[in-house]
C-alpha cells in the first residue's frame, strides 16, 4: 500500500484534533481531573507528534506518471483536431469557438407535428 498525501491527511486531522483536546484537558486544575494531567499531557503530546511525523514520511512514486505532473498526450482530442503547430490542441480538441449543429443555424429544438 502506498503512502500518498490524503493518507496522510487522513492521520493528521484527527491525531491533531484529538491531541489538542488531550493536552487542553491536562491544563485543566481542578478536581479529580488534575490527578490525569500527566497521562493527559502525554498522550496530548504522542497524538500531535504521530501526526506531525506523518507528514514527514516520503510520498511513494508510482512507475510513470504522477498526480502533480500532467500527462502529455499526443493524440487528437474530443473532435480529432490538431491544434496549432508546436502547441497543444486544449481540451476541446482545436475546436474552440465553433458552433457546431443546427443550432448554430438557428433550428435548435424539436419542431412541433
Amino acid at each position: 500500500m502506498s503512502i500518498n498525501r490524503t493518507a496522510k491527511g487522513i492521520v493528521l486531522v484527527p491525531s491533531l484534533l484529538l491531541g489538542g483536546a488531550f493536552l487542553a484537558a491536562g491544563t485543566w486544575m481542578e478536581g479529580a481531573a488534575a490527578a490525569n494531567r500527566p497521562l493527559a499531557f502525554t498522550l496530548g503530546g504522542v497524538l500531535v507528534a504521530a501526526g506531525l511525523f506523518t507528514q514527514l514520511l516520503p510520498e511513494s512514486q508510482n512507475e510513470g506518471s504522477t498526480l502533480d505532473e500532467p500527462e502529455q498526450d499526443t493524440a487528437a482530442g474530443p473532435g480529432g483536431g490538431t491544434g496549432t503547430p508546436g502547441g497543444s490542441a486544449g481540451k476541446d480538441g482545436g475546436n474552440a469557438g465553433k458552433l457546431v449543429g443546427t443550432a448554430a443555424k438557428g433550428g435548435g429544438g424539436a419542431q412541433p407535428s
